[in-house]
């Protein structure tokens, strides 16, 4: 366990290389630590002179000690981005939301300029924004593929783990849950101004249904991890990890966990699941395993999501390793020398 200086209720967290990292949370926290943890000091509130201390920032992505953008989550304008560039002593708004009825869920950058903003869905359509210039301009996409029915589908911003760098999410709600996947990318020369890039594509999606969740408004896919398969290293196919289950039943472990190893395979659910409700999970190359995490504990897997092993039962939100973070301002470093 570290000291974070905060009771916030923390669910952003990302590390950039272990040393440096940062973390978001409930009344405006944004956390940074530049020497592995040992010290976590407060940034400075974004928009503090207005509302800034009411706002729940729900993701962080950082590109180095000195840059971040956080995400708060909210109805409409509520849901904003910041950017800072001078290690947090100053940040600057870069994008509010621009649907009235619309909840952000999750953010992703590459390490460079490329990102993804990820929405509840607005009038039968998830929102889904794409920046190729570091968030200074987003475009929304407007594809078939990510309509929904009415009151059927929604995402979650549990961790800022729902989104992942593939250009896929993961849903749940009564409709069940589902993975949306990036299928290509065309040219567009009819297109509208939102529906195309600055390069004049557009984007197209398909989705896949995955056995995790019981279709019920609180259960479903809470977070999306990816490796790159040895095995289909020709192909580029990462294998896929889907954790989630229903938040309102912490320690239920029926479908809390699935898998999918490559493009032509279905997605299974995990024959040992974790032993509980998991809001994130990630793979890290390192310890050649995943690690998820949830309201009632963690667990690791070496085979690819096909069965878990309790680490410890601790309440973790958000996971970016070796750092965890839950509740009052709970944060922890992994003790790798420790693992099964």
């Amino acid at each position: 366990m570290q000291e974070s200086g905060t009771t916030a209720g923390l669910r952003g967290v990302f590390s950039v290389d272990g040393t440096v990292a940062w973390a978001s949370g409930t009344g405006g926290t944004v956390l940074r630590t530049i020497d592995g943890g040992a010290h976590w000091t407060k940034c400075a509130v974004p928009d503090t002179a207005k509302d800034g201390a009411t706002l729940d920032f729900r993701g962080v992505q950082a590109w180095d000690a000195q840059t971040a953008i956080v995400m708060s989550s909210g109805k409409g304008k509520l849901s904003r981005l910041y950017k800072t560039t001078d290690a947090c002593k100053a940040w600057k708004r870069i994008f509010t939301n621009p649907d009235r009825d619309g909840f952000w869920d999750a953010l992703y950058f590459d390490r460079g300029q490329y990102g993804w903003l990820l929405g509840d869905p607005v009038r039968g359509m998830f929102s889904l924004f794409a920046s190729d210039d570091g968030g200074r301009y987003w475009v929304k996409q407007r594809n078939k593929g990510l309509r929904v029915g009415p009151e059927t589908q929604g995402a979650f911003a549990a961790s800022n783990s729902s989104l992942s760098g593939l250009g896929s999410f993961g849903s749940g709600g009564t409709g069940g849950a589902f993975v949306f996947s990036l299928r290509e990318v065309e040219l567009c020369i009819h297109c509208s101004k939102e529906e195309s890039d600055t390069e004049g594509r557009r984007s197209k999606w398909s989705r896949d249904r995955v056995p995790v969740g019981k279709n019920t408004d609180s259960s479903g896919i809470f977070s999306i991890g990816t490796r790159h398969s040895i095995q289909d290293a020709s192909t580029g196919y990462p294998v896929l990890v889907a954790v989630g289950g229903d938040y309102s039943g912490p320690n239920e472990l029926l479908n809390t966990a699935a898998f999918k190893l490559s493009y032509d395979q279905p997605w299974t659910a995990s024959t040992t699941p974790p032993h509980g409700f998991r809001s994130a999970v990630q793979w890290s190359e390192s310890l050649n395993a995943w690690i998820t995490v949830g309201t009632n504990g963690s667990d690791i897997s070496r085979d690819d999501g096909k069965t878990w092993h309790p680490l410890d039962d601790g309440n973790w939100n958000a996971l970016s390793l070796p750092f965890v973070v839950g509740p009052n301002g709970r944060i922890a470093r992994l003790n790798s020398a420790v693992l099964p």
